[in-house]
């Protein structure tokens, strides 16, 4: 990775890597599996001790590979603490080596284990632990372990720990094929994996927490990560305190573009938020109807009616960012303002409709560029499917961005960006009450004003992308726990971003 903000923030494995750093430690530190097993089990049941400190009766279920054998390890710890442990697992068979050594040694220190019949039922117990599959698990659940994972979603009300990954999900992209264990909080061993934080995966694991098991990062020295993780913590590293002889002038000008008739809505919250983000000036250019009602609501904001792409020109000559898209329609107007925001040499993002203007023509590169599509807008970009989009989040924004030669943000449940020549990042932040008409049109704001106070130097478009995409979803939870998730407006996302964007209190 290149950029000096982004190095340091903490990074996610692929499974493969994840297995050659577990090689790489046992060789340099003279481990074995059993040592790993006994200190994932020992980690495990820690964390169980420390989020459940009265459950008395645990239930594990375990697979036949190792992270079964992560289960027996801490059903024997449990049993040993003087808990009620009932193990269930798929049928008799473990795989030969560390899990076997560790069921056998469960079952000899007075252990009991059941085969699981799905007529049986649950046992009634306080936690759950999911340890059926690990990270090798690359396919749909099927089977008894199906009905197993199926039981536990629907006739259960016990809480789960998973360890490693929630059984059924993929550890690399967060898929799953409908059937997966929800978990309460994920226990990861050695390293993150991508599939936790974003997708399907995200909302499986629950809360996720990493043991590194005692292995020291080198361990990965030469492995390439999956991606970094980009939480709120790292907010203020983009945002310093400003110099006390600061003028507008170094701070941007950001043009909004779009708004076609009956659309000005998106173009205001597009506009409000690149103010409320930073920007030193914000211009909007718009159909003349909405002109009023835009001044009306922020006056800040130079707003300008635009029939045609030539009245477009002096607008373009005086901004130093351009925002496109919000409310531009799919008309001959809106396609006439993205030729001539396209024709310019500034740095562009580009959301909604632009994006759909973009996947009906042929293929281009937007060069200095960030696009926020989310799924569908994604898959028509593509030329795929939403599935196959969702399939791999991270995968596909990588994708994306070789396709179009730009920076691309891949909104949804952790969001991903990525770029040409970069480690993608994913958001750890968020929230399902964003899920609502307009927020997209505040993250394009957001992120071309990070991207105008950044130039001539300072953050790149990747940069610009990741702390806008991060600022924006952490004002959504801050937002969330001031009402409520349910009825989460965009523009109860302003107070947020503003306060959210001083971080760092002047001495």
């Amino acid at each position: 990775m290149r950029n000096g903000f982004l190095h340091d923030l903490p990074k996610v494995h692929r499974s493969a890597a994840v297995r050659v750093a577990e090689q790489v430690a046992m060789s340099r530190v003279g481990l074995d599996e059993d040592d790993l097993m006994a200190r994932a089990g020992l980690a495990a049941w820690r964390l169980l001790l420390d989020r459940w400190p009265e459950a008395q009766r645990i239930g594990v279920v375990c697979g036949p590979g190792n992270n079964g054998g992560d289960g027996y390890v801490l059903a024997e710890l449990a049993r040993s603490s003087g808990r009620h442990v009932f193990v269930l697992r798929l049928g008799d068979e473990v795989k030969a080596g560390a899990a076997r050594r560790a069921a056998e040694a469960y079952l000899l220190a007075g252990g009991e284990a059941a085969t699981f019949v799905v007529d049986d039922g649950l046992p009634q117990v306080d936690v759950w632990v999911d340890a059926l599959f690990g990270i090798g698990l690359h396919r749909a659940l099927e089977g008894a372990a199906a009905d197993l994972v199926a039981a536990l979603d629907h006739d259960n009300a016990a809480p789960i720990l998973a360890l490693d990954i929630p059984s059924g999900v993929d550890a690399d992209s967060g898929h799953h094929d409908g059937v997966a264990v929800r978990a309460d909080v994920t226990l990861a061993f050695i390293a993150g994996k991508p599939g936790l934080y974003t997708g399907r995966g995200r909302v499986a694991a629950g809360e996720v927490v990493i043991d590194t098991l005692g292995l020291a990062d080198h361990v990965f020295d030469d492995l390439e990560p999956a991606a970094c993780i980009a939480r709120i913590a790292a907010l203020p590293r983009w945002f310093p305190p400003r110099a006390r002889d600061a003028h507008k002038g170094r701070f941007g000008h950001v043009l909004c573009i779009g708004g076609d008739r009956g659309y000005g809505g998106a173009l205001a919250l597009c506009a409000e938020a690149a103010l409320r983000t930073g920007a030193g000036l914000v211009s909007a250019a718009t159909r003349a109807e909405h002109v009023p009602a835009l001044l009306a609501r922020r006056p800040e904001c130079m707003t300008r009616a635009v029939d045609d792409a030539s009245e477009l020109q002096p607008l373009l000559d005086a901004a130093s960012v351009i925002a496109i898209g919000p409310g531009l329609g799919d008309g001959e107007w809106g396609a006439a303002m993205l030729d001539a925001a396209l024709a310019t040499d500034l740095p562009r993002v580009l959301d909604a409709d632009a994006l759909n203007a973009i996947a009906r023509r042929d293929a281009r590169t937007l060069g200095d560029a960030v696009i926020t599509p989310h799924p569908g807008e994604a898959a028509r970009l593509l030329g795929e499917t939403v599935a196959e989009v969702e399939r791999d989040r991270v995968q596909a924004a990588r994708r994306l961005a070789g396709r179009y030669a730009c920076t691309v943000v891949l909104k949804g449940a952790g969001s991903v960006i990525a770029a040409p020549g970069e480690i993608p990042a994913i958001v750890d932040a968020g929230n399902p009450g964003m899920a609502t008409g307009g927020m997209g049109d505040v993250l394009t704001g957001t992120i071309a004003a990070l991207l105008a106070q950044g130039r001539p130097q300072g953050l790149s478009c990747f940069e610009a992308a990741v702390c806008g995409a991060l600022l924006h979803a952490a004002a959504g939870d801050a937002a969330a726990r001031d009402g409520g998730e349910r009825g989460l407006l965009p523009s109860d996302l302003f107070p947020q971003l503003r306060r959210l964007a001083n971080p760092v209190a002047r001495a």
